[in-house]
Order: structure tokens, then C-alpha cells, then sequence
């Protein structure tokens, strides 16, 4: 077949092209594509975006401030640009002028501060952050909060992430009260302590991501919130939260004290894992969220100070009869060690249903009580009207001798008589 000189790349409509390399934001790509041929450099302005990965410079271009050079020219030769991301090294002397020259268009920053060659002490290295004043997401990694930075008034801003930061509570309440417009806030990897008190009227997803056994405590008020993640405080007090659907708690290290969320009528999904807890913190979420349909606990211990205690006993009816539309729930082994005490079924006569269930997955370390955890194991079954599947996770049996052999043997009978809906794991 021969060729037609006129089919090919230069056939296309310049709209065409102009969309086909918007599609393109790694500046390695980006710059072999401007030295394709002349139209193709001339798309380069209407680029909506610019990525810079970690490799994209070697050490010794990097070292003699090429890199730098590249990142100014490719920013200023990029007339549109909405979307700026920079991984490499790079120099903080710099970026005010980057930022300055593109302020007008720029939407999205992500800047991987750990890797800027000049870091400035105390926070003055995210001054110039306010030069680009109409950013809609900005995502930080690497940065250091122990100041509050004074990049004014960010009214635009709705999106705020920070990866890996050291954190200052006064700096991080000043940070945030100059975007009071935010809907999305994630503080990931950070080391802080004292009291992070954010109050953010149009807030709606949040994720605080805290390192460290240290006793740090949350004050969160956000009457538009609909989902919340949080990790490593031991105090929490929650305002607002009547439209929080996804709630998750928890504590890697050290213990849970507090927690204080009000009413939550709207909770679709409850997550509480941590090491230790106090009962009380564990009793209050629970009894706020007797709407929940989908909730996960897995918690070691509860207790106050160092006395690492077990749950105390939970009947079984009083739970389900207050969180009546419960769809999953997922037990670790210490909450169904409560659920199987001596009076945990004291209640149940034939009136009783739990009417929603329909998934159950529980997570089973000990044969003690075998004959009490198989009776709860029968009753869940039995009183389920909408069960489908329950599954029993035999996870690190610690007595493993005769005792546990016999329990897993009466586990597996369990299963073989309702076969359809048990499994083993």
C-alpha cells in the first residue's frame, strides 16, 4: 500500500493536536515533543499542566542549578498553566518567581518541600505560596509548620494537603483560619503535639494522620462534614458532625481517653481500632452512632493509665437493639470475647430479630469460653433474618493445645451445619 503524504500527524486540525498533547504533563515528555517540529512546540502554552518526577534531572544537573533553569523556562513558556508539580530538587529561591509568573492560572500545586536544596527555618519557605492567590488544591510534603506561614488569605483555596510535616498546634490553627473556604483537609505523617483545634465552616472530608505515642487532643468543628479519618489523638471532641457518614478512630500507640462526637444520625460506616481505649470513649461512640450500618472494631484492649484490661461484658440483645441497622459488622477477637460472657445472652427469647444483618466477619484468638463464643456464633445465625455470609478468622490461637484443637473442631462443625452461610478463615 502506498503512502499518502497527506495522512499522518501533519493532517490533523491544530485543535486536535493542541488536545492530544494537553493530555501530556511529564516534563521529560513535554520537552521531547517541543523538539518534534515547530507546531508541536507552538501547543506547548496551551499545556494545562507541568509534572517534574523525582528523576527528572540527573544529580549533576541538579547540582549546578540546570534544573532550575529548566523548571523556569518550561513555567514560563507554558502560557495556561492550572496544574504545577515538582518531586525534583529544586531551589526555594526560585519558586516566588515561578509562582509569580503563572499566579493568574495556577489551580493546583504539589510541591515536595523535603527535596528543596535551600529550606528556609520556621515556615518562611511557604511565604511565597501566597503569590499564586488563586490555588483551588495545594499539596505539601516535606514541610515544617512550626510557624504559621504568612502567605495571607487563601479564599480560594478548597483543597489542603500536607505529607510528612512537623507541626506546631498554634502554626496549624493559623495555617488553616487563612483558608476558611477549605472542603478537603488531610494532615498525613505528622509529628505534633498539644491541641489541634480546626474550625472550618465548609469543611466536608478530612483525614488527620498523627505520629507518635504522645497525648495529643483534636478540637474539629465542621457542621458540613461527611467523612472523617483521624489517627493518633488520644482527646477528640467533634462539633457538628450531624452529617458525618464515614467516621474512622484510631491509635497505633498509647490510648484513646476521650471521645466526644454528638449525635451522629446519618452514619453509614464506624471504624475503631487501636491498641487501647478507654471503655468510656469506646461506650460513647457506640451509643452516638445507633444508626450505623457497617461498623468495624478492633480494639485490643481498654483499661485506664497502663492496666491493659479486657471489654467488659456486652449484651448481646441491648447491642443489637440499639443499632438496629447494622448491614457488616466486622468483631476483632477482644469485642466478641465481651459479646460471648456468662450473661452476654441472658436476654434472648424468641421475639428478638436483628433485622438488617447481613454480613459478619469475626476474628477469633482464643478457644477460652469455647462453649459461650460457639452459643453467640449459633444465636448470630439464628436471630440473623437477612444473613448471608459470616466468617470466623482463626488468627494466632495462643493456646494451642488440646483445648484449641477441640474448639476448632466444634468451629468446623458450626460451619458444616450452616454451610451456606459460615466460612473459616
Amino acid at each position: 500500500m502506498e503512502w499518502d503524504g497527506e495522512v499522518g500527524m501533519n493532517s490533523v486540525p491544530d485543535g486536535v493536536v493542541q488536545h492530544i498533547l494537553s493530555m501530556l504533563s511529564n516534563a521529560r515528555d513535554v520537552a521531547a515533543c517541543a523538539c518534534v517540529c515547530r507546531r508541536w512546540r507552538d501547543c506547548v502554552p496551551y499545556l494545562p499542566a507541568l509534572f517534574f518526577p523525582r528523576n527528572a534531572f540527573d544529580a549533576a544537573a541538579a547540582a549546578r542549578g540546570a534544573a532550575d533553569d529548566v523548571i523556569g523556562r518550561m513555567v514560563a513558556s507554558v502560557a495556561r498553566l492550572r496544574e504545577l508539580v515538582i518531586y525534583c530538587p529544586f531551589s526555594m529561591a526560585r519558586l516566588p518567581a515561578w509562582l509569580a509568573a503563572r499566579s493568574a492560572t495556577l489551580r493546583v500545586l504539589e510541591l515536595r518541600m523535603d527535596a528543596a536544596a535551600d529550606k528556609v527555618a520556621e515556615g518562611g519557605h511557604l511565604d511565597c505560596i501566597g503569590l499564586a492567590s488563586n490555588l483551588e488544591e495545594l499539596r505539601l510534603w516535606g514541610v515544617s509548620l512550626t510557624a504559621a506561614p504568612a502567605w495571607g488569605r487563601m479564599e480560594r483555596l478548597r483543597v489542603l494537603e500536607v505529607v510528612g510535616a512537623s507541626l506546631r498546634d498554634s502554626a496549624v490553627r493559623d495555617a488553616i483560619a487563612a483558608c476558611p473556604n477549605l472542603t478537603d483537609l488531610s494532615l498525613l505523617g505528622c509529628d505534633c503535639s498539644g491541641t489541634v483545634a480546626i474550625d472550618l465552616q465548609l469543611l466536608q472530608r478530612c483525614r488527620l494522620d498523627i505520629l507518635g505515642a504522645g497525648n495529643c487532643s483534636l478540637l474539629l468543628t465542621a457542621p458540613r462534614l461527611e467523612s472523617l479519618e483521624i489517627q493518633g489523638f488520644t482527646w477528640i471532641t467533634l462539633c457538628g458532625g450531624h452529617s458525618l457518614r464515614r467516621l474512622s478512630i484510631a491509635k497505633s500507640t498509647g490510648r484513646v481517653h476521650k471521645v466526644d462526637t454528638g449525635n451522629l444520625p446519618d452514619l453509614d460506616h464506624l471504624s475503631l481500632r487501636g491498641v487501647q481505649w478507654d471503655w468510656a470513649a469506646v461506650s460513647s461512640v457506640l451509643q452516638c452512632a445507633s444508626e450505623v450500618k457497617h461498623l468495624v472494631m478492633k480494639i485490643e484492649f481498654c483499661g485506664d493509665l497502663d492496666a491493659l484490661q479486657p471489654f467488659p461484658e456486652v449484651d448481646l440483645v441491648d447491642f443489637f437493639d440499639s443499632h438496629p441497622k447494622l448491614r457488616k459488622v466486622e468483631i476483632h477477637g477482644a469485642m466478641f470475647a465481651a459479646l460471648c460472657q456468662k450473661n452476654s445472652l441472658k436476654n434472648l427469647n424468641s421475639r428478638f430479630l436483628i433485622p438488617c444483618l447481613e454480613e459478619v466477619l469475626i476474628t477469633v484468638r482464643s478457644p477460652l469460653n469455647a462453649e459461650q463464643k460457639l452459643n453467640t456464633l449459633e444465636s448470630l445465625v439464628k436471630y440473623s433474618v437477612k444473613l448471608r455470609t459470616m466468617v470466623i478468622r482463626i488468627s494466632q490461637m495462643k493456646n494451642c493445645h488440646e483445648a484449641a484443637d477441640e474448639f476448632f473442631e466444634e468451629i468446623c462443625k458450626f460451619k458444616y451445619m450452616n454451610y451456606r452461610k459460615v466460612r473459616i478463615e
